[in-house]
Protein backbone atom coordinates (compact mmCIF):
# COMPACT_ATOMS: atom_id res chain seq x y z
CA UNK A 1 0.00 0.00 0.00
CA UNK A 2 1.27 3.24 -0.39
CA UNK A 3 2.39 4.83 3.08
CA UNK A 4 -0.25 3.08 4.96
CA UNK A 5 -0.41 0.12 6.96
CA UNK A 6 -1.26 -3.41 5.26
CA UNK A 7 -1.77 -4.93 9.02
CA UNK A 8 -5.24 -5.02 10.31
CA UNK A 9 -6.65 -2.37 11.76
CA UNK A 10 -9.13 -1.88 14.43
CA UNK A 11 -11.58 -0.47 12.54
CA UNK A 12 -13.60 -2.82 9.62
CA UNK A 13 -13.54 -0.83 6.03
CA UNK A 14 -17.23 -2.16 5.42
CA UNK A 15 -17.99 1.20 5.39
CA UNK A 16 -21.13 1.44 7.82
CA UNK A 17 -22.91 4.81 8.21
CA UNK A 18 -20.79 7.09 10.48
CA UNK A 19 -23.61 8.13 12.83
CA UNK A 20 -23.76 4.30 13.79
CA UNK A 21 -20.31 3.57 15.11
CA UNK A 22 -19.64 3.96 18.28
CA UNK A 23 -17.76 6.08 20.70
CA UNK A 24 -15.09 3.52 20.75
CA UNK A 25 -15.09 2.78 16.83
CA UNK A 26 -14.80 6.81 16.39
CA UNK A 27 -11.99 6.52 18.99
CA UNK A 28 -9.99 4.06 17.15
CA UNK A 29 -10.53 6.01 13.94
CA UNK A 30 -8.88 8.98 15.62
CA UNK A 31 -5.83 6.94 17.29
CA UNK A 32 -5.28 5.37 13.29
CA UNK A 33 -5.31 8.83 12.05
CA UNK A 34 -3.52 10.85 14.16
CA UNK A 35 0.23 9.61 12.86
CA UNK A 36 -0.89 9.74 9.03
CA UNK A 37 0.70 12.59 6.49
CA UNK A 38 -2.35 14.08 4.68
CA UNK A 39 -1.87 12.25 1.82
CA UNK A 40 -2.54 8.92 3.58
CA UNK A 41 -5.29 10.61 5.95
CA UNK A 42 -6.92 11.03 2.40
CA UNK A 43 -6.28 7.57 1.15
CA UNK A 44 -7.27 6.42 4.52
CA UNK A 45 -10.93 8.30 4.89
CA UNK A 46 -11.79 7.02 1.09
CA UNK A 47 -11.08 3.27 2.51
CA UNK A 48 -13.24 4.14 5.39
CA UNK A 49 -15.98 6.40 4.12
CA UNK A 50 -14.88 9.19 5.91
CA UNK A 51 -14.10 12.65 5.47
CA UNK A 52 -10.88 14.13 7.12
CA UNK A 53 -13.33 16.74 8.63
CA UNK A 54 -15.31 13.91 10.33
CA UNK A 55 -12.22 12.86 11.87
CA UNK A 56 -11.20 16.19 13.37
CA UNK A 57 -14.53 16.78 14.59
CA UNK A 58 -14.70 13.72 16.61
CA UNK A 59 -11.21 14.35 17.64
CA UNK A 60 -12.23 17.75 18.96
CA UNK A 61 -15.38 15.65 20.38
CA UNK A 62 -13.30 13.80 22.62
CA UNK A 63 -10.59 16.47 23.73
CA UNK A 64 -13.77 18.63 24.83
CA UNK A 65 -15.18 15.88 26.43
CA UNK A 66 -12.52 15.40 28.70
CA UNK A 67 -12.03 19.02 29.23
CA UNK A 68 -16.05 19.42 30.15
CA UNK A 69 -15.44 16.31 32.21
CA UNK A 70 -12.97 18.28 34.62
CA UNK A 71 -14.71 21.58 34.50
CA UNK A 72 -17.87 19.20 35.79
CA UNK A 73 -15.66 18.01 38.58
CA UNK A 74 -14.37 21.30 39.31
CA UNK A 75 -17.95 23.35 39.32
CA UNK A 76 -19.20 20.21 41.31
CA UNK A 77 -16.40 20.50 44.23
CA UNK A 78 -17.16 24.50 43.89
CA UNK A 79 -20.41 24.31 44.31
CA UNK A 80 -19.98 21.56 47.74
CA UNK A 81 -17.46 23.88 49.21
CA UNK A 82 -20.34 26.90 48.68
CA UNK A 83 -23.39 24.37 50.12
CA UNK A 84 -20.90 24.15 53.22
CA UNK A 85 -20.48 28.10 53.57
CA UNK A 86 -24.23 28.45 53.37
CA UNK A 87 -24.88 25.57 55.99
CA UNK A 88 -22.18 27.13 58.64
CA UNK A 89 -24.34 30.32 58.24
CA UNK A 90 -27.29 28.93 58.86
CA UNK A 91 -26.49 27.18 61.82
CA UNK A 92 -25.01 30.36 63.06
CA UNK A 93 -28.12 31.96 62.42
CA UNK A 94 -30.37 29.27 63.59
CA UNK A 95 -28.36 29.38 67.09
CA UNK A 96 -28.79 32.71 67.35
CA UNK A 97 -32.90 32.49 66.78
CA UNK A 98 -32.78 29.16 69.51
CA UNK A 99 -30.89 32.32 72.29
CA UNK A 100 -33.22 35.44 71.36
CA UNK A 101 -36.28 32.21 71.31
CA UNK A 102 -34.84 31.26 74.71
CA UNK A 103 -34.10 34.81 75.95
CA UNK A 104 -38.08 35.57 74.90
CA UNK A 105 -39.54 32.47 76.77
CA UNK A 106 -37.29 33.46 79.97
CA UNK A 107 -38.46 37.20 79.95
CA UNK A 108 -42.37 35.65 79.80
CA UNK A 109 -41.57 33.46 82.50
CA UNK A 110 -40.83 36.32 84.41
CA UNK A 111 -43.22 38.27 83.44
CA UNK A 112 -45.55 36.20 84.72
CA UNK A 113 -44.34 35.29 87.98
CA UNK A 114 -43.88 39.22 88.83
CA UNK A 115 -47.66 39.48 87.43
CA UNK A 116 -48.64 37.01 89.99
CA UNK A 117 -46.74 38.16 93.11
CA UNK A 118 -48.20 41.84 92.71
CA UNK A 119 -51.42 40.07 91.54
CA UNK A 120 -52.15 41.91 87.87
CA UNK A 121 -52.86 40.74 84.73
CA UNK A 122 -51.84 41.26 81.10
CA UNK A 123 -54.77 43.19 80.74
CA UNK A 124 -53.86 45.99 83.54
CA UNK A 125 -50.56 46.53 81.90
CA UNK A 126 -52.14 48.28 78.99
Amino acid sequence: TRGGSAEGSAVSENKPLTENWSAETKFAVVLEAAGLSEIDLGEYCRRKGLYPEQIKAWRQAFITGQKSEKALQKEERDQARKDKKRIQELERELRRKDKALAETAALLVLRKKLNDYWGTTDDEDN
